[in-house]
């Protein structure tokens, strides 16, 4: 969606929300495309195993990106979301998935879950989303397809001392091809990929040289 037909949406949203009877019915039953993201499959080849267990916990975030709408900001200050386009899921719940799996794809650990699942765990993955929307890219044309915004701050937890052990940001941008839903989508699927390959290569490499320092646990 361009800058102007983001300026557009934000002049006919009043309009839109004085209609009332069959125009706002229309509306309330019109059908909406549902969109998900996929999990990172390539790494590294030369990461370490992990042979301790991880938990990955579901990523904070800000009232803007909690939810399940596709969220684009024409400038720094205003947030808009996509109209008849959704995630199939909240945004953390959809990344915290991502993340899970992007960790088992990676071949380098032997044990990954979720807290709800009850896994005890060696290490938490505890993941905020800072940034997570479309945007116009800065010093383009108003024209200009959107690109795709991702950062997230992952932070290292050993849980047998609740010590932070490391913190990183990871950041990407993608720009779309086009206005379209679909590929406003997909450049939030590249981005995020990327994203989420150099979070899960650092996650394990950082969770690996600190597992080092104490002995693996055995059972007998």
């Amino acid at each position: 969606m361009t800058r102007h037909a983001l300026y557009a949406l934000a002049l006919v949203a009043p309009l839109l929300t004085a209609c009332t009877g069959l125009s706002t019915l229309t509306s309330a039953t019109a059908p909406t495309d549902l969109y998900l993201l996929t999990p990172k499959s390539t790494f590294d080849p030369g990461l370490p195993r992990l042979r301790q267990q991880i938990v990955v916990t579901e990523p904070t975030a800000t009232a803007a990106v909690s939810n399940d709408r596709i969220t684009v900001q024409p400038s720094p200050l205003e947030v808009r979301f996509l109209p008849g386009a959704r995630w199939v899921d909240r945004a953390p719940v959809i990344i915290q998935a991502l993340l899970i799996e992007s960790f088992e794809n990676s071949g380098r650990v032997d044990a990954v879950g979720r807290s709800a699942i009850g896994l005890r765990a060696d290490y938490l993955v505890v993941t905020d989303v800072r940034e997570f929307q479309a945007r116009v890219p800065n010093q383009t044309q108003p024209e200009a397809p959107l690109e795709a915004h991702v950062r997230l701050n992952i932070k290292i937890v050993r849980t047998d001392t609740d010590r932070i052990i490391a913190s990183q940001s990871f950041e990407e941008f993608f720009t779309a091809t086009s206005d379209a839903p679909r590929d406003i989508v997909y450049a939030f699927d590249e981005a995020l990929g990327d994203t989420l390959r150099d979070a899960v290569e650092w996650s394990i490499r950082s969770m690996h040289s600190d597992a080092r320092q104490r002995p693996v646990e055995t059972d007998y």
